[in-house]
């Protein structure tokens, strides 16, 4: 494998288009920050290449972590990104899982590490449920209400050890505000949910930070977030829609919406900074 430079960046972006749905996180990120650093999120790309064509991505973040888009088979892959340091990987399972085999990462110390199922849904057949609510931007919302929601969010989804959580969840709240990317579903005054975007396109949005307080779950409150704030995506013309599901109550709660399974989606962060062997 070899690393991109700038003249590889429009192959780049055709490539990872090409599989927009497990690519949101390297294309949203490529969009907003570029490959020049600068950013935490500001992108590394390494290119597979198999007789002059493109056929496999790794992309890096500044921050260390490693985004998969290669075969499955893949062994130009191992030794690619050794010595740097590394914080995560996502992507597509089964790429993620043969990267990982084939770059010793397995047994590298990590604090999440998850094979969710991913869906899809073609905003057209969105189906919003009925029923009086309200859905406000994160800064129409109390903040330490949101605060406290993001705290255990990050334990409860992330596995963010207690001590971060709170510094974790104050720099999110920041980000979320600036990006006008989250909202709050309020129900007779009362907030109830929260949902947001964590990465976009101009035609497909992806679907993260879904959070219901535990007195409140069960109520289709979660649902209903996330059904009106793709609504609103759809009336500005984004046409397609992207999540991962932690859990089976979670999965039937977006299925219900019309969302349908595509594959399974790898979300690993490791126990701190670690360097690849």
């Amino acid at each position: 494998m070899r690393r991109a430079g700038p003249a590889d960046r429009d192959a780049i972006i055709r490539f990872l288009e090409a599989r927009v749905e497990t690519a949101m996180f390297p294309l949203s990120n490529l969009r907003q920050h570029g490959m020049n650093g600068g950013h935490p999120r500001a992108m590394k790309f390494w290119l597979h290449e198999d007789g002059g064509d493109l056929a496999g991505i790794l992309g890096v973040t500044e921050a260390g972590m490693v985004m998969v888009q290669l075969p499955e088979t893949c062994p130009a892959a191992a030794g690619a990104l050794s010595g740097l340091s590394l914080i995560g990987l996502l992507g597509p399972s089964g790429p993620v899982r043969a990267f990982e085999a084939v770059a010793g990462l397995g047994e590298l110390p990590r604090t999440l590490d998850r094979d969710e199922p991913q869906f899809a849904l073609d905003l057209a057949d969105l189906r919003v449920p009925d029923g009086e609510a309200l859905l406000v931007p994160l800064a129409a919302a109390p903040r330490e209400t949101v605060l406290t929601w993001m705290r255990d969010y990050q334990v409860e989804a992330l596995r963010t050890s207690p001590d971060a959580a709170g510094a974790r969840a104050g720099e999110a709240y920041d980000a979320y505000l600036a990006a006008d990317s989250h909202r709050v579903l309020v129900v007779h005054g009362t907030p109830c949910a929260m949902t947001g975007f964590n990465a976009e396109l101009p035609t497909i949005v992806q679907i993260g930070g879904v959070y219901t307080p535990p007195p409140l779950r069960g109520q289709g409150f979660a649902r209903h977030a996330v059904a009106l704030h793709l609504d609103e995506a759809r009336r500005r013309g984004v046409g397609r829609a992207t999540l991962f599901s932690a859990s089976e109550s979670a999965a039937r709660a977006y299925s219900a919406i019309g969302f349908e399974p595509i594959g399974h989606y790898t979300l690993c962060h490791f126990d701190g900074p670690q360097v690849a062997p």
